[in-house]
């Protein structure tokens, strides 16, 4: 099944889920987390990267991770 499912945070939101990634990925544990009211559960073994792009004066950063 498709999903593209794009969600702003708050910032207080938005670094406490980074902590939390941050602790997983430390302690090499999954990292589980609900986005738009989906559990979603990263695994250990996923790829980790980051994506930049600038169009028309707009930049962007995109943490990526993929299983």
């Amino acid at each position: 099944m498709r999903r593209d499912i794009e969600k702003t945070y708050s910032r207080k939101a938005f670094v406490a889920k980074l902590r939390r990634l941050a602790g997983a990925l430390e302690r090499g544990e999954r990292f589980v987390t609900l986005v738009a009211g989906r559990r979603v559960v990263v695994p250990r073994a996923a790829v980790f990267g980051i994506e930049h792009e600038r169009e028309g004066g707009v930049e962007e950063i995109d943490f990526q991770i993929t299983w």
